[in-house]
């Protein structure tokens, strides 16, 4: 069976652990080049270990501009060019409303709506025409949780970047997407209930609970959706948000 990606050059921030990684791992198994990030050394190191010899870390905080300018340098002296675009780095935190602090929004803005914007900004001068991009949502932007509102709020600004961007980038005929998880068990997620197994469980499954199908994702089910928007089956397909989400957003 011929590789989708065969040949392409991809870049996927926050590609050490969860849908980053398995994405990653994905677009290298059909044939893709790929250039992942992660802020720690040691996780950034096992990641690239466990994609292959066809992956390149860089140590990157895409909150961070000088180390987007760092991670682009690399690409563009290493690769050339640039293919797909998988703008995955982020992340968030539960506070209700009365107990948000301005470290709490500014942390979560940072990572999800100022490092994609200048993710995709920076990216535009090796972005090949007809290249694709995919941003991470999430279903917190499309339906109300308790305490989550700043991240919610997050996602759906990056919701409306694919929106936007599709005008600007018609003329290169880069594609933009969103692609939205349902819960998805990955150490973002899970880490999120704290430190405590029984309490992570509990929410996995308090979650499950949530989810038509009864169950929450695996990483690899949204990552093999990444490979259908990065690649030329999705050759007509644009500003759309995909829910990969067991039907949770649609209910």
């Amino acid at each position: 069976m011929a590789q989708k990606l065969n040949g392409k050059v991809a870049v996927v921030t926050g590609g050490t652990s969860g849908i980053g990684l398995a994405t990653a791992k994905r677009f290298a198994t059909e044939g893709a080049r790929v250039f992942v990030t992660g802020r720690r050394k040691a996780e950034l190191d096992a990641a690239v270990a466990a994609i292959g010899k066809s992956a390149t870390g860089v140590q990157a905080d895409a909150s961070k501009l000088s180390d987007l300018d760092l991670l682009f340098k690399t690409v563009k002296a290493k690769a050339g060019g640039i293919d797909v675009l998988f703008a995955n780095a982020g992340g968030g935190s539960m506070l209700p409303l009365g107990q948000i602090t301005e470290q709490q929004y500014t942390d979560t803005f940072d990572r999800n709506v100022k490092g994609v914007l200048f993710t995709v900004q920076k990216a535009l001068p090796l972005l090949r025409d007809g290249a694709s991009v995919i941003l991470t949502g999430s279903t917190a932007g499309t339906e109300g949780t308790a305490a989550f509102s700043v991240y919610a709020a997050s996602k759906a600004a990056v919701r409306s970047f694919a929106r936007n961007w599709i005008l600007d980038l018609k003329d290169r005929r880069i594609r933009v997407n969103t692609l939205s998880p349902g819960a998805t068990k990955t150490p973002g997620l899970v880490e999120l209930a704290g430190p405590d197994a029984a309490q992570q469980q509990g929410l996995l499954d308090y979650l499950a609970s949530r989810v038509p199908m009864g169950r929450v994702g695996d990483p690899d089910e949204i990552a093999k959706a990444a490979v259908f928007l990065a690649s030329d089956d999705a050759s007509f397909v644009s500003g759309i948000e995909l829910f990969v989400d067991g039907g949770q957003a649609q209910v």
